[in-house]
């Protein structure tokens, strides 16, 4: 017996493999959409922030943003039996009965850009949508002077998060800038850059008066501003919305892309696996814990918000960069 564990030992370290990693919890969190650069810096957050609580913390990123990849994914999870799941969802409502099926099967789920999500244990925000919307908002009435027509673009129409700063965001307009005018409701395109992209330029075309995109959605920014400087209108229509600073740092230094906010991608992978490590290990979360990446918390049900907004413009693109992000 002696000699059969010590062989098994030898072959596992020749493999590179410790027995510790073997008995990991494992932690899968889903995202949106894999291989874009917000989702790569969340990945990186992930994985760096499991090795130092010693899980076994992975993300998987789907081909494309259509929620049943996603429901597909959260069914490959339970199959593996994860302790955790972690989810950025791209429809809250139809991952409700795979994330009831997950809790049902004793995973503990968490999610992020999505408050109020049904079969969260938690869900946890480093925005608050009012917040993140309004900072859109009056840099948006900043740059266009008080007036003229906008267009709006989120992730989609049935990502809650995405939906409700764009409700923050022409509430504020309509309350305080009577003279700036919305085209339309508002495009789900705003994680895909070609359909952003397209969209924009349909609506420039459409829309001689147009003055401003708000985009809300990693890629909206991006194709938006393409077609800004394709149109050659950089500096006429002004685009404003969260995106990867790597990503979009030639644009906005060309003024094809005018400002934003955001939170750290990477910051938010390393909650969700600071958050995996805690529930796992049976610890609270409640009002006035102290949780590492968040802070102090003041959960709403099973909300936890916090604002920890970063400016992206030309003075904090490349440190933003810098950062992998």
């Amino acid at each position: 017996m002696k000699k059969l564990m010590i062989a098994v030992l030898a072959a596992s370290l020749s493999l590179g493999v410790s027995f510790a990693a073997l008995a990991a919890d494992k932690v899968g969190v889903v995202v949106k959409i894999g291989g874009i650069p917000w989702f790569n810096a969340m990945e990186a957050g992930i994985k760096e922030q499991g090795g130092k609580l010693g899980l076994d913390a992975f993300m998987v990123g789907p081909t494309s943003a259509d929620p049943a990849l996603q429901v597909r994914a959260i069914e490959d999870l339970i199959a593996q039996n994860v302790k955790v799941i972690g989810v950025v969802p791209n429809d809250a409502k139809v991952l409700e009965p795979v994330l009831a099926k997950a809790k049902a099967a004793g995973i503990i789920v968490i999610t992020h850009e999505s408050p109020g999500q049904k079969g969260a244990d938690w869900n946890f925000e480093l925005a608050s949508s009012t917040g993140f919307g309004e900072a859109h908002a009056k840099l948006l009435a900043e740059k266009m002077g008080g007036k003229g027509e906008y267009a709006v673009f989120v992730g989609s129409l049935t990502v809650p998060l995405h939906n409700a700063w764009a409700d923050a965001a022409i509430a504020y307009i309509k309350a305080n800038y009577p003279d700036m005018k919305l085209v339309g409701e508002r495009y789900g395109v705003a994680e895909d850059v070609d359909k952003s992209r397209s969209t924009a330029l349909d609506l420039i075309s459409a829309h001689p008066d147009l003055k401003g995109f708000l985009a809300f959605g990693s890629q909206g920014p991006i194709g938006a501003g393409r077609a800004v400087e394709e149109r050659r209108k950089t500096g006429e229509i002004f685009v404003l919305g969260p995106f990867s600073p790597g990503q979009g740092r030639k644009l906005i230094k060309a003024d094809a892309i005018s400002g934003g906010f955001m939170w750290n991608p990477k910051q938010a992978g390393e909650v969700f696996v600071t958050m995996a490590d805690r529930l796992i290990k049976g610890e609270s979360v409640k009002d006035g814990d102290n949780i590492p990446g968040l802070g102090v918390i003041k959960p709403v049900g099973n909300d936890i918000i916090v604002d920890q907004l970063l400016p992206i413009n030309k003075d904090t693109v490349d440190e933003l960069a810098s950062m992998g992000l």
